[in-house]
């Protein structure tokens, strides 16, 4: 089942709130981030490792993993 406009818009707009609290520092916030956007990065990695994701040592999944776990707190 695909999201409607509305259901996406109101994703949006949390994710806009998610983002400026944890720039403001809160954990919990930046867990709900995460679990938002998970899926979404996943499939970002994958396209971006192409075709050739079998081949790398990263997989998409490590890859989102990796990124996560390396950000930088403000």
């Amino acid at each position: 089942m695909s999201e409607s406009a509305d259901d996406l818009a109101e994703r949006a707009q949390e994710v806009t709130r998610l983002l400026k609290t944890v720039a403001g520092g809160d954990e919990r916030s930046a867990d709900r981030l995460m679990e938002l956007v998970y899926s979404e990065l996943r499939g970002l990695a994958g396209a971006c490792l192409g075709p050739a994701a079998a081949e790398h040592t990263l997989q998409p999944t490590a890859l989102v993993h990796e990124a996560w776990l390396t950000r930088e707190p403000e």
